[in-house]
């Protein structure tokens, strides 16, 4: 079975805009946040979907009922299910701190100061793995601890009773996510320099039928 996924990245929040590390912590959407939900509705108005999910977190969960009331494309939404699958990276002891100083904390013990200067040298795994190092209390997501979380998400999708072939889906993600399945999924000739913005869709097809590994196609990005 072939779906058709719309990821989301939530509106713009305070925790954005303060360049504060936030993933599974909560903090509210700035009005810019709601203009970027709205944005994202009028984009996706006349899409039917057959279903809509999103992380169990007030950004994500605003987003989407913004987008699902912009809807025109059918009378009746779908329900909204809310799952912690569906969550941001989880930054443990890093949570709500400054990006920069967190990331030169994962890194400068490898000689990488920076989040990019991570990924350059030794792939974006690696940005999970050292932050985890550098947790002192080792809560933060490692790689394989993530991905685990985020392949039972595709599950979820993958077994929703109301979903058919070709069916459209709404799926509101976050900024990390996405860049970490562009980074899995997507071939060449994506620029994955420039991070989703917030109210931004990106687009998948995903086969059900197939090994997680080769389920996703990209479609477009940060749209």
């Amino acid at each position: 079975m072939i779906l058709h996924l719309h990821l989301v990245r939530h509106g713009q929040t305070y925790f954005n805009r303060y360049n504060r590390l936030q993933g599974w912590s909560n903090s509210p959407l700035t009005q810019s946040g709601y203009e970027d939900a709205h944005k994202a509705g009028r984009t996706l108005k006349d899409i039917a979907f057959a279903a809509a999910f999103c992380s169990d977190t007030t950004r994500a969960e605003i987003t989407a009922h913004t987008i699902l009331e912009e809807n025109t494309a059918q009378k009746e939404q779908p329900r909204l299910v809310r799952d912690m699958h569906f969550r941001e990276q989880f930054y443990g002891y890093f949570e709500g701190q400054d990006m920069a100083a967190a990331w030169w904390a994962a890194g400068a013990p490898h000689g990488a100061g920076s989040y990019n200067a991570i990924v350059e040298r030794f792939g974006l795994a690696a940005t999970k793995d050292f932050l985890k190092e550098a947790d002192p209390f080792h809560d933060a997501e490692s790689d394989e601890e993530y991905w685990d979380r985020i392949e039972r998400g595709f599950s979820i999708i993958a077994n929703h009773p109301q979903l058919h072939e070709d069916a459209h889906v709404l799926v509101i993600s976050h900024g990390n996510t996405l860049l970490s399945i562009m980074h899995r999924f997507a071939p060449d000739g994506y620029d994955l320099s420039e991070r989703p913005l917030n109210g931004s869709v990106t687009q998948l097809d995903f086969d059900t039928s197939q090994d997680i590994d080769d389920a996703v196609s990209i479609v477009s990005y940060n749209q």
